[in-house]
C-alpha cells in the first residue's frame, strides 16, 4: 500500500527518542521529508544524524532545535520545513511526559504552570501556527494518551491536561474540515520507551510493574515505538485521508467502547 508520503514535508515535535522519533522514523522510510525537534541543537541534530543513518534519508531530514513552551518555537519550526524542504504538509505534536508519582493534592502551582505551558500551551501554539499555513490535504496531529478518556494513577499533571488538549483538537477539526485540513489525536498505552521503563519503575520493581501491566493488556505485553511509529506515519499520511477528529488509541486493545 503507498501512503503517499513521497516528498511531503513534516515537522516531528519532540522526536529525539522515543514515539516521535519512531514516528519521524517511519515517515523518512515511507519517502517523506521531516523537521525534527528536541529541547537543544545538539540533540535535534543528533537524532537527525541517527535518523538519516538508519533510513538512508540522508538530506531529507533535518535538527532543530526548539522547546514547544517557548512562543518562537512555532513560527522557527515551519519556517525551517520551508526553508529546507520548500514546502510544509504536516505537524505532530509529541511531548516528554510531565512529572509523575506526585500526589494531586501535593502539586505546586508552579508544577501546573510549567506543565501546561510544555504540554498545553506550547501544543495549542503549535497547532495554531500551522493551522494558519496548511492547505488542503494538510493535517495536525498530537500525541496524548489514554489519560483522555480515564485518569492513569500517579500522572495528575497529564490526566489534568491531555483532556483538554483532545477536546480543542476535536473542536480545531471542526473549524478546518471545510478547508481539506485534518486533525486528530494518537493516545498510547503502554509503549516500551524509556518514559514507560521510568513510570515501571516508580513501584519499586520495574520488571513485575511490567509483567502486572502486561497481564491487563489483551494482547498481553507492551507495544514497541516502531508499532506506534507506523500507526501515526499511517494517520498523518494522504492514505487517512478521510480521518479527523478522531482519537485514536494504540494501545493493545485496553481502551473499550470505540
Amino acid at each position: 500500500m503507498d501512503l503517499g508520503l513521497t516528498d511531503r514535508v513534516y515537522v516531528i515535535t519532540g522526536a529525539t527518542r522515543g514515539l516521535g522519533f519512531a514516528t519521524a522514523s517511519q515517515l523518512l522510510v515511507e519517502g517523506a521529508r521531516v523537521v525534527v525537534s528536541g529541547r537543544s541543537d545538539s540533540s535535534a541534530r543528533e537524532a537527525a544524524a541517527r535518523l538519516a543513518e538508519e533510513t538512508g534519508a540522508t538530506g531529507r531530514v533535518v535538527g532543530v532545535g526548539a522547546d514547544n513552551a517557548d512562543a518562537d518555537t512555532p513560527d522557527r519550526l515551519i519556517a525551517a520545513a520551508r526553508e529546507h524542504f520548500d514546502g510544509f504538509d504536516g505537524l505532530l505534536v509529541s511531548v516528554g511526559g510531565p512529572p509523575a508519582g506526585v500526589a494531586a493534592d501535593q502539586l505546586t502551582d508552579e508544577q501546573w504552570r510549567t506543565a501546561f505551558d510544555t504540554v498545553f500551551l506550547g501544543a495549542v501554539r503549535l497547532a495554531r501556527a500551522a493551522a494558519g499555513e496548511l492547505g488542503e490535504g494538510g493535517v495536525i496531529g498530537f500525541v496524548l494518551s489514554g489519560s483522555v478518556h480515564e485518569p492513569i494513577p500517579g500522572l495528575t499533571l497529564s490526566n489534568g491536561l491531555r483532556p483538554g488538549l483532545a477536546g480543542y483538537a476535536k473542536t480545531l477539526a471542526d473549524e478546518l474540515g471545510p478547508r481539506g485540513v485534518r486533525v486528530l489525536g494518537l493516545l498510547p498505552g503502554r509503549i516500551a520507551t524509556e518514559r514507560m521503563q521510568y513510570l515501571d519503575s516508580l513501584s519499586g520493581d520495574g520488571d513485575a510493574a511490567r509483567e502486572r501491566n502486561s497481564s491487563a493488556i489483551p494482547l498481553r505485553r507492551y507495544g514497541t515505538p516502531e508499532e506506534f511509529g507506523r500507526t501515526a506515519a499511517f494517520a498523518l499520511s494522504p492514505a487517512a485521508s478521510y480521518l479527523t477528529g478522531l482519537m485514536l488509541p494504540v494501545d493493545g486493545g485496553v481502551l473499550r467502547g470505540f
